[in-house]
């Protein structure tokens, strides 16, 4: 065994496995995350609208396969473009922000190809209820960020979910559909190493 030893030395071949890459640890850009959203009226139009302000991390470890994603976002920021409307849905009738100020969504990536997720699958926390939701994730890329020096992943996904189930049944009985849209871009950026003198 010594014998062996010396001859991977001086062959220069490592004596242990080689360690797998890290998980990293993406911080999202709210100044490049758009979530949004489309719902029935009346079953005559669609109403469309956004959130203006999201938070939240994704861990990915591209050689596993896995990752996690923890997002949530401050409904009080909720945008129909008309400013009515926008303030009725903060109020008690529907969202309550005074009582439950954020949605927030955490699953697992999955499905990977290439690296990169198909889906995240995990659980959508809203107006005091969580339910099971899988977000369907159509494009995913990583690139190095040209001010930062570090890695900028970006994705396009989607999802719905049945308001309702939530607690948030207004205009049900005037026949609303209860089907809410999701659509989401999204983009973070790798968190900075940590110096020797901070370890």
């Amino acid at each position: 065994m010594k014998h062996l030893c010396h001859l991977l030395l001086a062959l220069g071949l490592p004596l242990a496995s080689p360690a797998w890459a890290a998980p990293v640890t993406y911080k999202i850009d709210p100044a490049h995350t758009f979530p949004s959203f489309e719902a029935d009226h009346m079953g005559i139009s669609v109403w469309r609208g956004k959130l203006n302000k999201s938070a939240g991390s994704v861990t990915l470890d591209k050689e596993a396969g896995t990752g996690q994603v923890d997002v949530s976002v401050d409904l009080a920021s909720i945008d129909f473009g008309q400013d009515a409307l926008s303030a009725w849905a903060r109020g008690k009738d529907f969202f309550d922000v005074k009582k439950h100020p954020k949605a927030r969504f955490k699953g697992a990536l999955q499905g990977f190809a290439n690296g990169a997720p198909t889906q995240a699958v995990g659980e959508l926390t809203l107006h005091g209820v969580t339910r099971p939701m899988t977000l369907k994730i159509n494009s995913f890329k990583c690139i190095p960020h040209p001010l930062f020096k570090r890695e900028l992943c970006g994705a396009d996904a989607e999802g719905s979910f049945q308001r309702d189930e939530f607690g948030l049944a207004a205009g049900k009985e005037y026949g609303f559909n209860m089907a809410v849209g999701l659509r989401i871009q999204v983009e973070a950026v790798a968190e900075a190493a940590a110096s020797p003198a901070s370890r």
